[in-house]
């Protein structure tokens, strides 16, 4: 392991029935927090033995769907960007972008 790392922990609280009630986060060089709370998280590994990616989606029931709806939008704006940064490829990437658009509309969501 090379000699710098950071951290990332993340903690979700559940309820009886193991529905998420808060999740919290941190990280080492999280500033100006100690620790952060969210509604939702989508975390995506990929597993390159497997060739899969692994997958952990979790919201807590204090999501509302007009939340959802602007987090995913969020998401996939995000997704297009670092598959841009990622792969250089400007077209695909000005596609996904395009889709980003109409899902807001779609969604109703004002960018």
């Amino acid at each position: 392991m090379s000699g710098n790392s950071k951290k990332i922990n993340i903690e979700v609280e559940l309820d009886s029935k193991n529905i998420p009630t808060n999740i919290k986060w941190n990280a080492t060089d999280l500033e100006g927090y100690d620790e952060a709370s969210c509604r939702a998280m989508l975390l995506s590994l990929w597993d390159h033995t497997q060739k899969d990616t692994l997958r952990l989606d979790l919201w807590t029931r204090d999501m509302t769907v007009d939340e959802m709806k602007i987090f995913f939008h969020q998401t996939l704006v995000t997704m297009a960007d670092t598959l841009e940064n990622s792969t250089n490829d400007e077209r695909i990437s000005g596609d996904m972008r395009d889709f980003c658009s109409y899902f807001a509309e779609k969604m109703e969501i004002k960018e």
